[in-house]
């Protein structure tokens, strides 16, 4: 996984400022129609998709929707205890978790090195995921649906959007086991028709031996208001074990999920122009700028320093004496703290 590339660089920069305005348009005040939570979902102006009822086989497979060749394929993820356990997470290069109404959380999967046969449950999108998603190269961000006054940027941001009123044929279906809106899946091939690479990760991680220095850690623990996610550091699978609200994460199909690297970003949470059915504000997760973090890595917590000077930018992660900060290989877990 690697750095920003230049020309993408260049194409993502050329766009920002048409983003950026577009951000800047939006309806400001209450705007209480769409969002999650607490098992309210949110779909096209509240239309539900005939296809995400759709069943394994009952319709021809068209091809994939038309995407860059560098494009990275985003899921939001379910994580409410009706949710888990999830599908298709252990497959995810990177996994961002953030606050979402009412002090909960959602995850971000991120997939470029190879693509599970399933993902899910999927869920709605918010107004930090443009943000956060600038970082690649018009990527496809898969999602239920999101607050109505949301879905004008969405579709004008640098990304290919794909909820299920957007994809075609049996992209994503209703599975059996969980009660809706907890059982939205996504058969991730049916978007993108193969995993572009390690080189679309443009997120300015950098992997290579750890810094000198740093502590020995067993466990660390980060709470939402109403969340809490912890790491614990398994030397047998050389990763840290995730609990979420004090469950062990394992997927669908009873695989321990394990990163090697963890990451607590602390950043800026603030309340954003959007709220949910229930009246509840939707955080605003800001990724750009620069702040603090601790990484977790090889059973030792780093201290470390974070900059992303521009939404078109990577993050770049260096320890206090300034020297870059090198994640262990495999999959990367960043948790939005607040500040």
């Amino acid at each position: 996984m690697g750095g920003t590339v230049g020309m993408r660089q260049m194409a993502r920069m050329r766009r920002g400022a048409t983003t950026a305005a577009l951000l800047a348009a939006a309806v400001t005040g209450s705007l209480v129609t769409g969002c999650t939570v607490g098992g309210v979902d949110d779909g096209r102006g509240g239309r539900q998709s005939p296809s995400a009822s759709a069943s394994h086989g009952d319709e021809e497979s068209p091809a994939p929707s038309p995407a860059s060749a560098g494009s990275v394929l985003a899921v939001k993820i379910d994580n409410v205890p009706a949710a888990r356990p999830q599908t298709g997470l252990e497959a995810a290069d990177i996994v961002y978790a953030e606050q979402v109404e009412g002090g909960l959380s959602r995850l971000m999967a991120v997939y470029a090195t190879r693509l599970p046969e399933a993902v899910g449950p999927v869920r709605s999108a918010r107004e930090s995921d443009l943000e956060l998603l600038r970082q690649f190269d018009e990527p496809t961000l898969a999602f239920s649906g999101a607050q109505h006054k949301l879905l004008p940027l969405i579709d004008k941001a640098p990304l290919h959007a794909r909820s299920p009123e957007e994809a075609s044929g049996d992209a994503y279906y209703r599975g059996a086991r969980k009660p809706s809106p907890h059982n939205l899946y996504l058969r991730p091939r049916k978007l993108v028709a193969k995993a572009p690479g390690s080189a679309a990760l443009t997120t300015g991680f950098r992997f290579g031996p750890a810094p000198a220095g740093g502590s020995p850690e067993t466990s660390r623990t980060v709470r939402f208001p109403s969340a809490r996610f912890t790491f614990s550091w398994s030397a047998d699978r050389a990763g840290w074990l995730v609990d979420m609200d004090g469950t062990r994460t394992v997927s669908t199909d009873d695989r321990t999920i394990a990163p090697p690297t963890v990451v607590v970003q602390y950043v800026k949470i603030r309340e954003s122009r959007f709220h949910d059915v229930l009246g509840n504000n939707t955080p605003f997760t800001q990724t750009v700028g620069s702040g603090t973090a601790k990484v977790l890595r090889d059973g030792r917590v780093f201290e470390a320093n974070w900059a992303r000077p521009t939404a078109a930018d990577g993050t770049e992660f260096t320890t206090p004496n300034g020297a870059p900060m090198n994640f262990a290989k495999g999959q990367v877990w960043v948790v939005f703290a607040k500040a």
